[in-house]
């Protein structure tokens, strides 16, 4: 009899989880070639490198490859996705590089910058850029459209972005991720103004049932997967206000799903309402000055400021922070001269 073999995706589509429970009447086998065997697509050289960086789990116990499986295991498993049929080519996109090493690289992500190809846009991404700037990133194939990524952000979200080099280490990275131990925060500029300092946005996140293209929150049940989100206040402009966010999830479009949510859309998100005028007067000089807020920052106003995690070899604490964009910070001061004027005029 064959082992149950259940796929989990994950939130973000960069890897999956699989749990294999092993028959009672299995013989005992080396867990590498047992695995090999059941993967048509993963070389018995992944299974071992992902085991050294302890993403094989034999009872939710780390195995090394050797390990001899037994009737009754039950069995987890970490990997990058299987790969999908896009032909990569590499391009001379020009990159901010913060930090390298033989065994990642981070990189501060533009805004309008894809992270990586897929349908209508098999090229301009930073995968095609990495390839130029980088021979031999880790791939499953010659179909692979994500060499390297166990995460991603969204097209017009700034901010920093770690890519493995090695196996092992994109192994490694993708586990933390998936173990949700990785340590991000965001920048975001919201409409309107809060009660309270601080506050967790918990609701499940599930494509919309009318328009597959966005996400939105459901009530729990079955439907969508559990996300939270904690924020805290920076600076209150009255009608939009600069916030942190931590992410204990990261589902996809997470934070500018739950702000929607919560009536607070991210300031200018086409996407999800922030595009238009949300607060404020009906003075034609207010709705001028919020136009030109929006042809400053064209684009919603997330940034990914930071992001920690544990280098994959070295077992050391890594945090990598980024300052805002320029876009961001004019947009920020335009808003933080506007409300020190409307104070004063109400003073």
């Amino acid at each position: 009899m064959e082992p149950e073999i259940e796929p989990h995706e994950e939130e973000q589509e960069l890897y999956e989880h699989y749990r294999i429970n092993v028959d009672k009447g299995q013989g005992t086998m080396r867990i590498d070639k047992f695995l090999s065997g059941k993967f048509s697509y993963i070389s018995r050289n992944r299974i071992q490198a992902a085991a050294d960086a302890n993403s094989v789990l034999v009872n939710n116990k780390a195995v090394k490859s050797s390990y001899k499986i037994k009737p009754n295991d039950v069995i987890s498993i970490v990997l990058p996705n299987p790969p999908k049929e896009f032909k990569l080519i590499p391009e001379n996109i020009p990159l901010n590089i913060v930090y390298e090493d033989d065994d990642l690289i981070v990189v501060n992500k533009q805004a309008g910058l894809i992270v990586h190809p897929g349908l209508g846009h098999q090229s301009g991404t930073l995968v095609n850029a990495l390839l130029y700037h980088f021979e031999n990133l880790p791939s499953k194939g010659r179909d692979d459209i994500r060499p390297g990524l166990v995460h991603r952000i969204d097209l017009n979200t700034s901010g920093i972005i770690v890519i493995g080099k090695s196996e092992l280490a994109m192994t490694s990275l993708a586990k933390q991720f998936f173990d949700r131990t990785t340590k991000r925060t965001y920048l975001a500029l919201v409409w309107g103004d809060f009660k309270e300092n601080s506050g967790t946005i918990t609701g499940n996140i599930g494509r919309s049932l009318q328009d597959r293209k966005i996400f939105r929150v459901f009530p729990e049940g079955d439907y969508g997967k559990h996300a939270v989100t904690h924020y805290k206040v920076l600076e209150r402009f009255g009608y939009v206000t600069l916030v942190e966010c931590k992410l204990e999830t990261g589902r996809t479009h997470q934070i500018r799903v739950h702000f929607k949510h919560i009536g607070h859309p991210i300031f200018n998100d086409d996407t999800y309402g922030g595009d238009k005028i949300l607060r404020g007067t009906t003075f034609t000089k207010y709705k001028q000055f919020v136009e030109n807020c929006f042809e400053t920052v064209p684009r919603h106003c997330l940034h990914a400021k930071s992001l920690g995690f544990v280098h994959p070899t070295t077992k050391k604490e890594m945090l990598f922070d980024s300052e805002l964009p320029t876009d961001m910070k004019e947009a920020i001061e335009k808003w933080r001269g506007y409300a020190v004027h409307r104070l004063g005029k109400e003073e």
